[in-house]
């Protein structure tokens, strides 16, 4: 079992991460699947299979959002979700994974892990090092005993010197926790099919007008980052709440906006345009997504696959 969670409140590149370990395990041959609580989704059975691996089972509405996002970009990988995630874990291996990724699993004690990560966004750190409502962070910092790894996400030139500074901090508390930082690029860009699924965008749009962003995710100004660094001419940018719900009347308003700042397309997250299926026929000019991939460097992926050979050789 391998958990991917954080100490604070909001997101930290959890998705991205569980993304980047199911696809580096099945490089490797193993075979994967995903747990999650399944978060914004009204999904109420004990064990809810959002992809049996081949086929998509639950919508964006009923699964939740980073569910279905994982379920629709990992072939061959089962993502199931359920509040006691023990039951889907069960399942999942009975349909034959042999390692789990515990997906937002920092807090869930109730699941033995082999491997612990705990992710810092590094624009943002660890806030005031307060427990909510006081600050962001779930629980004391005490609780970072109980991780095998750090790792500061979303590491660039312009913050490379933080996260030095706050890896020297973690490293001076817990001496014996490793480091790794990654940092983020954008693998390609991907559309949504007349049909509602996501697939690759055709030749290259970029570079033919400006775009109109948009984003519903914890912090959408790491996704304004991205849009401004990759080669997009950004026409305005609209933050919306986390999870955002997609409906027809808001979908217009984005157009609307779109249109009077002069955009030519929209630009979105990955995670977004999954919850913008439904409507994808109803959408009067290019929409698209950025698929973010983890750079990540070989001293992390060869010690999580070191720490999985050697659990795996003692069951």
């Amino acid at each position: 079992m391998v958990s991917v969670g954080n100490l604070t409140l909001g997101g930290t590149g959890k998705t991205p991460m569980v993304q980047y370990l199911a696809r580096l395990l099945q490089s490797n041959g193993f075979h994967p699947a995903i747990v999650s609580r399944g978060y914004g989704g009204t999904a109420s059975a004990k064990v809810n299979l959002v992809s049996d691996g081949s086929a998509l089972l639950l919508d964006a509405e009923t699964a939740g959002d980073e569910p279905r996002l994982l379920a629709e970009t990992l072939s061959g990988v089962p993502v199931l979700t359920g509040i006691v995630r023990r039951l889907p874990a069960q399942r999942a291996v009975e349909m034959g994974a042999d390692v789990l990724l515990l997906d937002d699993g920092f807090q869930h004690l109730q699941i033995i892990r082999d491997i612990n990560l705990v992710l810092f966004s590094t624009d943002r750190l660890a806030g005031n090092s307060r427990v909510f409502p006081g600050g962001d962070l779930r629980e004391p910092v005490a609780a970072l005993h109980r991780a095998t790894c750090f790792v500061m996400t979303g590491v660039r030139d312009g913050n490379r010197d933080q996260a030095i500074r706050f890896s020297d901090l973690l490293r001076a508390k817990f001496p014996h926790t490793p480091i790794t930082h990654t940092g983020y690029g954008v693998e390609s860009l991907v559309t949504l099919s007349p049909a509602g699924m996501i697939e690759p965008v055709a030749g290259d749009p970029i570079g033919q007008g400006k775009c109109f962003g948009f984003c519903g995710i914890a912090h959408p100004e790491s996704f304004w980052q991205v849009v401004k660094g990759y080669r997009i001419e950004l026409a305005d940018f609209l933050p919306l709440d986390d999870h955002q719900r997609y409906s027809k009347a808001l979908l217009d308003k984005l157009i609307a906006k779109a249109q009077q700042s002069g955009a030519g397309y929209l630009v979105t997250t990955e995670k977004d345009l999954v919850k913008l299926a439904a409507l994808a026929s109803s959408i009067p000019m290019p929409l698209y997504g950025l698929r973010m991939q983890v750079e990540a460097d070989d001293h992390f992926v060869q010690n999580i696959l070191r720490g999985i050979r050697s659990w795996r050789k003692q069951v």
